[in-house]
């Protein structure tokens, strides 16, 4: 890998799916209404930068590291964060539509979605301890072996979640979430 290093840089309107991001190392830089759509972001570092409004789908995050990264209103179709660079891993996500994507056996812990849409998201084996799921529709959303101690769904929406085949010692449900996890059971409210 190239060492190129970006310093506090600002990136506007750029199409790196036409012209690649250069390879090397990104701090406290930000990108707006870039396109990343299925670029090769491999072996890039993220340190303390800011996307708005750009569009990763289907982007090669392979080896990627994000540290203190946000995502305000992006979209990230597809993305397989377990293959980043995990350590120091630390991601915000803010307005974004991250469907498909998978977060399969990252530890995740303190981490925040607000107002996300994570439909059919892998968190298979993940650790989301903590995890905010503000106001986020997580249809289809699949949690299996997932550590969701302390975590807090009370404002999200359409969850399917076992409490046999997940840890949910703690979690934060509303009332009608916490009824959704008796859904397995084919059970009968009134």
């Amino acid at each position: 890998m190239s060492n190129h290093y970006f310093d506090d840089q600002d990136y506007n309107g750029e199409n790196y799916q036409k012209s690649p991001l250069l390879k090397g190392d990104y701090d406290n830089c930000t990108f707006t209404k870039c396109n990343f759509k299925e670029s090769d972001l491999k072996n890039i570092n993220f340190s303390e930068c800011t996307f708005t409004d750009c569009d990763f789908s289907m982007a090669d995050i392979g080896n990627c590291s994000f540290k203190e990264v946000e995502f305000y209103e992006c979209k990230l179709l597809g993305l397989q964060f377990e293959s980043c660079n995990p350590f120091l891993m630390s991601l915000f996500f803010k307005g974004c539509t991250l469907n498909f994507s998978s977060f399969y056996k990252l530890k995740l812990s303190g981490m925040k979605f607000i107002r996300c849409t994570l439909e059919q998201v892998d968190f298979t084996e993940a650790n989301l301890t903590s995890v905010s799921f503000e106001k986020c529709n997580l249809e289809n959303a699949i949690f299996q072996n997932t550590n969701l101690q302390k975590a807090d769904l009370r404002t999200a929406t359409n969850f399917s979640i076992s409490p046999q085949q997940n840890i949910i010692e703690k979690a934060k449900f509303s009332n009608e979430g916490a009824l959704s996890l008796l859904e397995p059971y084919n059970i009968i409210v009134d």
